[in-house]
C-alpha cells in the first residue's frame, strides 16, 4: 500500500475501511433519508459527544428539517479499547426532549449498552419518538439487544479510529476510518 497523505497517524494504520469518499457519500444518503423521514416535522438532534462530533457535523450540513441540536456526554471505554460495565451518562442534555421527535446519534453501535441506555433516558424523560442514527454497526460485539435505525456501514469486529473515532483521544481527526495497528494500542 503507497504511504497515505495527510494526518502524520495515517501511518498507524492497519488499512483503511471506509475512505473520505465512502464516508461523504454515505452521510449524505443518510441526510437524504433523514429528510424524507422528518420533513416537515420539527427534530431534536442528539449527539453523543466526542465520537459522534464529525459526523453529526457532516449530517447536519446535509438535513433541511427544522431542528435544535444537543449533545450529552456518555462513555463505556474509559481509556481502553474493551466496554468495561455500564455506561456512564457523564454529561446531560441541556434542552427538554418532551414532545419532540428526537434523532439520537452515535459513532459506533458496538455492545449496544451505552445506545440502549441513552434511548432509554431520553424516552423516560418524554420524548414523542426517539430514533438512533450511527455511523458504524459491529454486530459482532452486540451484548445487548440493539438495532440502530440507521447504519452507515456495518464493519467486522476490528479496532477502528478516525473520523471522530478515537484510541484515548487521538485519530479523532484522520478523514477516513481504518483499523488501527495494534501496536498503537496495546492489542
Amino acid at each position: 500500500m503507497p504511504a497515505p497523505k495527510g494526518p502524520p497517524e495515517l501511518k498507524h494504520l492497519d488499512h483503511v475501511l471506509v475512505s473520505p469518499t465512502a464516508i461523504k457519500r454515505r452521510v449524505a444518503e443518510l441526510g437524504n433519508q433523514l429528510n424524507k423521514e422528518y420533513a416537515k416535522k420539527d427534530l431534536m438532534v442528539v449527539a453523543i459527544v466526542n465520537g459522534a462530533l464529525i459526523f453529526t457535523a457532516d449530517l447536519l450540513r446535509v438535513m433541511r428539517s427544522p431542528l435544535r441540536l444537543d449533545c450529552l456526554r456518555a462513555s463505556s471505554y474509559h481509556t481502553g479499547t474493551k466496554a468495561v460495565g455500564e455506561p456512564r451518562i457523564i454529561d446531560q442534555m441541556k434542552l427538554d426532549v418532551r414532545g419532540h421527535n428526537v434523532l439520537l446519534v452515535d459513532d459506533i453501535l458496538d455492545t449496544g449498552k451505552t445506545l440502549a441506555a441513552v434511548t432509554g433516558l431520553i424516552k423516560a424523560k418524554g420524548a414523542l419518538s426517539v430514533k438512533t442514527c450511527v455511523l458504524l454497526d459491529k454486530k459482532g460485539r452486540r451484548t445487548v439487544e440493539f438495532q440502530a435505525d440507521y447504519v452507515g456501514f456495518d464493519i467486522p469486529n476490528e479496532f477502528v479510529v478516525g473520523y471522530g473515532l478515537d484510541f484515548n483521544e487521538r485519530y479523532r481527526n484522520l478523514p477516513c476510518i481504518g483499523v488501527l495497528k495494534p501496536k498503537y494500542y496495546g492489542g
